[in-house]
């Protein structure tokens, strides 16, 4: 039996109240104290009245669609679909507060992930293929999108963190307007893959609080063998660089909460095929030193992964000690604590 969209927002944020819930009837809401004075990007962007401009040049787009790199042409206002599958609609896997993120993003409660469904991405190695190849979710209109935004800060959640975003920009340009006219004051996270057209990051620009690209590969030959995109390496810098250019370092309020920068991921893979090397060395010359980088170590075999003798297996603990130590070559200095605290756990192993 098909689900109703109501009863899809109803199961996947109402039940997720419980999570994030500690005994306060909002679980803990925190958005009216994220440090004096501080606004979200989009309240400031909708009172100077640029919303209705930036939602029209975005839907503008899918009419021959250029929204990703892959720029497959089709009209998706009229139901066509190209490499992600997607319509107008954007279709929603789940919503709900995430302990699993980068620690600024978490903090008490949760962030208030809403995962997309489908991707423009074709990672042989996805460990969400689920969702992302195969699109399992549910559509919703962008009220109802609106809607999940704002009971993910009902219940506490200290952001909304969009995953997977880039193929339903512009439905979340404009949700995230309805949810602003109606009460929405948590930061907003854009959480990427990295293969974002630079046209459609800079529609982003006074919209998006905190960016959280990842930096999968850094060569061509790699990103087209594991990805079939081997544009992917100079496509993600150059929109990586805009982000930066447009949120600049992550600032934190008191608790230690993000309220707005970038964030940077990169996946240690086997054999060094992701090339961490070269990554680290261009987030400190290219963004600053002092850039949040997280160097993650869960790499596990996947979807398609095991068809690729230089990626069907988990990476050594000396290939993620090295990645570490390249970090530490190139001058970084903001790391996620999570990733530090696994070069010492792995250290102490060795």
């Amino acid at each position: 039996m098909t689900m109703s969209r109501r009863a899809f927002l109803r199961a996947a944020v109402g039940s997720a109240a419980a999570l994030a819930a500690t005994g306060s009837t909002l679980g803990g809401s925190t958005w009216p104290s994220m440090g004096q004075g501080w606004r979200p990007a989009y309240l400031q962007f909708e009172e100077e009245g640029r919303f209705d401009e930036r939602i029209d040049q975005a839907y503008a787009i899918l009419e021959h669609c250029r929204l990703c790199p892959r720029r497959c042409g089709v009209n998706r206002l009229a139901g066509e679909t190209g490499v992600c599958r997607t319509a107008e609609q954007a279709v929603v896997f789940s919503a709900q507060p995430h302990f699993g993120e980068e620690l600024p993003l978490v903090g008490d409660y949760g962030s208030g992930t809403i995962f997309f469904s489908n991707c423009n991405l074709r990672c042989v190695f996805c460990q969400n293929w689920p969702i992302a190849h195969e699109g399992r979710g549910q559509p919703l209109d962008v009220e109802d999108l609106a809607d999940v935004m704002l009971r993910l800060q009902q219940i506490g959640c200290h952001n909304v963190n969009l995953v997977t975003p880039t193929h339903v920009m512009p439905q979340i340009l404009q949700a995230t307007r309805l949810a602003a006219q109606n009460g929405l004051r948590i930061p907003l996270c854009y959480n990427t893959g990295g293969y974002d057209a630079l046209e459609a990051i800079e529609l982003l620009d006074g919209v998006v609080d905190i960016y959280l690209p990842d930096l999968k590969f850094m060569d061509a030959d790699e990103a087209g063998r594991y990805m079939g995109a081997p544009d992917y390496p100079e496509t993600a810098m150059a929109a990586i660089e805009e982000m930066h250019r447009q949120v600049g370092e992550l600032v934190t309020d008191a608790r230690d909460i993000a309220l707005r920068g970038l964030m940077v991921r990169h996946l240690v893979m086997p054999n060094h095929v992701a090339n961490t090397r070269a990554f680290v060395h261009w987030v400190a010359e290219t963004l600053t030193p002092s850039t949040y980088v997280n160097i993650m170590s869960q790499y596990r075999v996947e979807h398609r992964a095991f068809e690729h003798p230089d990626i069907a297996r988990a990476i050594t603990t000396q290939e993620y000690l090295e990645a570490m130590d390249w970090a530490d070559e190139a001058g970084l200095t903001n790391h996620d604590a999570r990733s530090l605290m696994q070069r010492e756990l792995f250290r102490r192993r060795g």
